[in-house]
């Protein structure tokens, strides 16, 4: 009984963040997981950036309206969930992955919660479980699944190398370079066909 477990941004949708970025004009905001390994040191810097500009939930969610899908990823994911059952494993929030579910076709994502004031001030964020890529992974192996993973960040790679096959996907040279034993890829289709051979 397979299972395939994919990261969400990078992947199948563009970065937030960077998109946030770009929007309101704060380059710091780029920096990512593919750049930054602690994902506990990232978000609560990137709280801090939101505070000291005045920016809440709201304008994040206002540009998270306007990104759209990788070109070919809901394709992809409609083909893989109908050979198999699919997750979503992701380290953003239900307030930012909510819109872009409906644009994929509303898979099974399991992602985190922010903690939200009433005048929307991002004050913080609960994580589902400590590394919960890894964590996740592991529970659907005790529970009888043999899983396959597929990321592009370091915050992927706990839930690649403890799945029965795991890919990088769209990654970063340093990345591959320091991963040399997991197979990358760059599309889709290439992906799609690693994927298969596997289950």
């Amino acid at each position: 009984m397979n299972i395939v477990c994919l990261d969400l941004e990078g992947v199948l949708v563009p970065e937030i963040w960077i998109a946030f970025a770009e929007e309101s004009g704060i380059p710091e905001l780029k920096r990512t997981t593919r750049d930054e390994p602690d994902y506990d040191k990232l978000m609560n810097w990137r709280l801090g950036i939101l505070k000291e500009h005045g920016l809440g939930l709201k304008e994040i969610q206002d540009t998270i309206a306007k990104i759209d899908p990788i070109p070919g990823a809901k394709e992809f994911l409609d083909e893989l969930r109908s050979l198999t059952q699919t997750i979503i494993i992701s380290d953003t929030f239900t307030q930012f992955a909510a819109p872009l579910m409906k644009k994929l076709g509303m898979p099974t994502i399991f992602c985190n919660e922010l903690e939200v004031a009433e005048n929307g001030e991002i004050t913080g964020f609960r994580m589902r479980c400590e590394n919960s890529k890894y964590t996740t992974v592991r529970a659907l192996q005790s529970i009888g699944f043999d899983t396959i993973a597929s990321g592009d960040s370091h915050n992927d790679l706990g839930m690649i190398k403890a799945s029965k096959a795991g890919f990088l996907f769209k990654s970063t040279d340093q990345i591959k370079a320091d991963n040399p034993e997991i197979p990358a890829y760059e599309t889709y289709d290439e992906l799609l066909l690693a994927i298969k051979k596997a289950l």
